[in-house]
């Protein structure tokens, strides 16, 4: 009896400490104990680049004097002939290949490669020569296309909406519901592509905490996230479905022959 445990307390070792030796590849920041953090310091503020979406809102403290500079939502007709009015929300501003937008009243203006803050100084200040000096606009420029994407080993590949204009790798990951145990942590692809349509790859190891100093570690509008699977689900995607089923039943026939060895035997 003890002759027939040897095989599988042997086999059970081998699971054991490969589980271990993969452990070091599961953990994040494996080394943030020795990684200064200081290289990190800064608040991160999204640059404006071609086909954002832009909504711009101007307010003043005479509300007809800011109604130039809102782009509301037209009239429109509706199937009886009736008139349908706006719903009162503002149309945005798609910046062209070029980095303009075609503001009311002021004509193009260009506003790629520029903060949100940026361009609000921007718009206010070709706006102020059209009101009257007693009069103090409030420019607010909000980013309504900001979205990343989460694909590949994650619980759940999608298309993240990214309301703050500001997101790192790892909470774009959290959105997706974190990588599987398949994935890859150190060696995930980022494509970015740049004002100019240029696309790059970068890789990033979620295993070494320096990521956190890296200038890839928050994401810019548009930026594709790709988890590698690994080796093992690799060659478990190469088994076809036929396959398992016949490893199934392969098991079963051989507990039911062990079993009905035992019961012969007593």
């Amino acid at each position: 009896m003890k002759k027939n445990l040897i095989p599988f307390i042997a086999l059970l070792m081998i699971v054991l400490v490969g589980s271990c030796a993969g452990s070091k590849k599961v953990a994040y920041f494996q080394n943030i104990d020795s990684v200064s953090l200081a290289a990190s310091r800064g608040l991160y503020d999204a640059k404006i680049m071609p086909k954002d979406m832009l909504t711009i809102t101007v307010n003043t403290l005479t509300p007809e004097a800011a109604l130039p500079f809102n782009l509301a939502i037209s009239n429109s007709i509706g199937s009886k002939g009736q008139l349908n009015g706006g719903s009162g929300s503002l149309q945005g501003y798609l910046v062209d290949n070029d980095g303009y937008i075609n503001f009311p009243v002021v004509g193009k203006l260009h506003v790629a490669g520029l903060t949100k803050n940026e361009c609000q100084d921007l718009v206010t200040s070709k706006i102020a020569p059209y009101l009257s000096k007693t009069e103090i606009p409030i420019v607010t420029v909000r980013m309504s296309s900001y979205h990343v994407t989460v694909m590949g080993e994650v619980a759940s590949p999608k298309v993240v909406q990214v309301e703050t204009e500001k997101m790192s790798v790892l909470e774009a990951l959290a959105q997706a519901g974190d990588l599987t145990i398949y994935g890859k942590r150190n060696n995930i692809i980022l494509i970015r592509e740049d004002a100019n349509g240029e696309k790059r790859a970068h890789r990033l190891n979620l295993n070494d905490a320096h990521i956190i100093n890296s200038p890839y570690y928050y994401l810019q509008q548009n930026d594709v996230i790709y988890v590698e699977p690994n080796k093992v689900k690799a060659k478990n995607s190469g088994i076809g479905q036929s396959t398992t089923i016949w490893f199934s039943l392969v098991s079963i026939v051989t507990s039911v022959a062990a079993l009905v060895v035992n019961i012969v035997r007593n």
